[in-house]
């Protein structure tokens, strides 16, 4: 069979060569009796590329069935696939065939593969190898001939890596991969789709077809499509039945379209060693800013625990002090190095000055002055201080104010009593 003949019988719409290269894979691959492992988003049409390998096959008169292993619960999953016998566990009121004994002779197809359980994966590595399977509470082996077509839009290479899917069973599956390309990747194809889309619901609601001007039909094939095929379809019925008009302009087309530019809220990161060609340096001053401030956030508990060091052992002051300074300004932020010499201040990071071997505190205010400021050094006098202020910003909730000060409610109830601190 051609390809346009195999496209008109199974209903496929498209010309883009990475769908024809998996289209003619697929048809070479049907008459065998190899396990194929479909790959591709969510979306594209995976089980439609099994449908085709099954209706190609010497099998295509037997049983075909489609099984979604990420909708099976996984305390289930081998009952459903394998069978059980009566009284396996609790509920089984009687024996029952699972699906590769009901479709001994035909092709089983499972559509998320990626969420099997390690358990069940096990078995069907045994099913696949020896065409062997046990039901569930029972020792007898039984026999079966099933084709195994296996679909995933999760990299299985890297779930083996992590240990959550069986590097054999991932090797015995992938025996003939197919990749089947996401609708952002076959722009040619989108309007082809669309059309095929809009004629269909127009016969089915009894309406005339809605078409695009030219903006509309750039924006809707310049659109990112994260739900590919699925998502042009539900787009193209909404149009059919929502629109007012049945020339839609790209303003109309807007509505109903997902906003995906600030998809995930992300911002922009640095990357060492790399640049981006025409970028302005305002940019590369605000990314690196950005950069910046990400990890003064994840370094904010450490600073809490070094001052709270500092008062507790002000021994230890100036080398604090001193890692306060170069380690965290410049190992942990080094963007700060590359930053113009305006956009750093002298108020971002101060080294605690010491006067014979005793932290001097500086004032926020003066610090461009470097004024020195008397108050009291005793630790026990600063330990109050701080307790009275956790309690008082936590509303005298001790165990809130406990977890701010780094210590258990256990100590900090004995340090109310200690101190004779009125809650």
């Amino acid at each position: 069979m051609d390809l346009q003949s195999l496209k008109n019988r199974f209903g496929i719409i498209g010309n883009s060569p990475a769908l024809n290269y998996a289209l003619n894979v697929a048809a070479q691959v049907a008459n065998t009796d190899l396990s194929v492992l479909i790959n591709g988003e969510s979306g594209v049409g995976k089980e439609s590329f099994s449908q085709i390998i099954h209706a190609l096959s010497a099998r295509k008169h037997n049983p075909f069935i489609a099984v979604n292993c990420g909708a099976i619960p996984e305390g289930t999953i081998d009952s459903e696939l394998f069978g059980h016998e009566k009284g396996s566990f609790t509920g089984a009121v009687d024996s029952r065939k699972g699906y590769f004994e009901t479709v001994n002779g035909g092709t089983i197809f499972l559509d998320e593969i990626g969420e099997m359980p390690v358990g069940t994966q096990a078995r069907l590595l045994r099913v696949l190898e020896s065409g062997e399977f046990i039901r569930v509470g029972s020792s007898k082996v039984q026999k079966t001939d099933v084709r195994v077509i296996a679909a995933t839009n999760k990299d299985l290479l890297e779930f083996t890596q992590k240990g959550k899917f069986r590097e054999d069973l991932y090797y015995r599956l992938n025996t003939v991969p197919i990749r089947v390309p996401a609708l952002r990747d076959r722009k040619e194809d989108i309007m082809f789709l669309f059309r095929k889309f809009v004629v269909d619901f127009a016969e089915r609601y009894k309406t005339t077809p809605v078409q695009l001007d030219e903006e509309a039909k750039n924006l809707l094939i310049n659109y990112p499509w994260p739900g590919n095929v699925r998502e042009l379809k539900n787009i193209a019925e909404q149009l059919s039945v929502l629109s007012e008009e049945k020339l839609v302009n790209a303003v109309a087309l807007q509505r109903f379209l997902p906003d995906h530019s600030n998809n995930g809220n992300r911002l922009p990161a640095l990357v060492p060693g790399k640049s981006v060609s025409g970028t302005s340096d305002f940019a590369n001053e605000r990314e690196m800013l950005y950069k910046l401030f990400f990890d003064m956030k994840k370094d904010v508990t450490e600073l809490k625990r070094m001052f709270l060091d500092i008062l507790q052992n002000p021994a230890n002051a100036a080398t604090a002090a001193k890692f306060a300074h170069e380690s965290l300004l410049h190992d942990h932020y080094p963007a700060v190095n590359e930053l113009p010499a305006q956009v750093i201040t002298p108020a971002f990071v101060q080294p605690v000055q010491t006067t014979n071997g005793q932290p001097v505190i500086v004032s926020n205010d003066d610090i461009h002055s470097h004024e020195e400021v008397e108050e009291s050094l005793n630790i026990m006098d600063k330990e109050k201080e701080l307790i009275i202020k956790a309690l008082k910003k936590h509303r005298g909730k001790r165990k809130d104010a406990s977890m701010d000060l780094g210590i258990s409610e256990r100590t900090l109830y004995r340090k109310l009593k200690e101190y004779d601190i009125e809650e």
